[in-house]
């Protein structure tokens, strides 16, 4: 696993064995950020159920002015520090070793204009997480949300929480779902 792009390209990232984390691969990763390019620059981006932080990282190094990553496992939140600091990205950081819901609650203190989440794929995070989006001040119209899953998650949910899909990148066994509030 490596940065794609950008201040830290070609830079290997490290992940920890087992399964954890269950890192993106990089062609899909270089889809989807050719999906986000022009939202990039300047953007406040977080990196929910954050794994290794190559998401985040990746989006650093394209020119996010800053990342928020968020993950609950003490280990993860090991490599994606260790991440930050091979790629020289750690003063443009947030690491938040802690539940996403509570950090979506009481963490996020500023306006998101991109969040990635990417959420153990049989654990049945989507609707809690959207159930909090919906409620915060620091997501609205122009917040581009992109979820990760496995290829037959069914998204229909969205409508009823004043969600709605602009974009779906399927691939073999996952695919990336582009969201913004209605």
């Amino acid at each position: 696993m490596r940065v794609i792009a950008g201040s830290a390209r070609s830079l290997v990232l490290k992940a920890p064995k087992g399964d954890h984390t269950r890192p993106t691969l990089d062609k899909h990763k270089e889809t989807l950020f050719n999906c986000l390019q022009s939202d990039i620059v300047y953007s406040v981006f977080v990196d929910l159920f954050a794994g290794t932080g190559s998401i985040g990282i990746e989006a650093l190094s394209r020119g996010a002015a800053r990342a928020y990553f968020v993950d609950n496992n003490n280990e993860a939140v090991k490599y994606i520090k260790d991440n930050l600091q091979t790629t020289k990205l750690v003063d443009k950081a947030y690491v938040f070793k802690e539940d996403v819901h509570t950090f979506l609650k009481t963490g996020l203190k500023e306006h998101a204009d991109i969040v990635f989440m990417d959420p153990p794929f049989k654990g049945g995070e989507y609707r809690s997480v959207f159930e909090i989006l919906k409620e915060s001040e620091f997501i609205d119209e122009d917040t581009v949300i992109v979820a990760e899953s496995g290829i037959e998650e069914d998204f229909g949910f969205l409508d009823e929480l004043g969600f709605e899909i602009y974009k779906n990148k399927e691939y073999k066994t996952c695919k990336h779902v582009f969201i913004h509030k209605a």
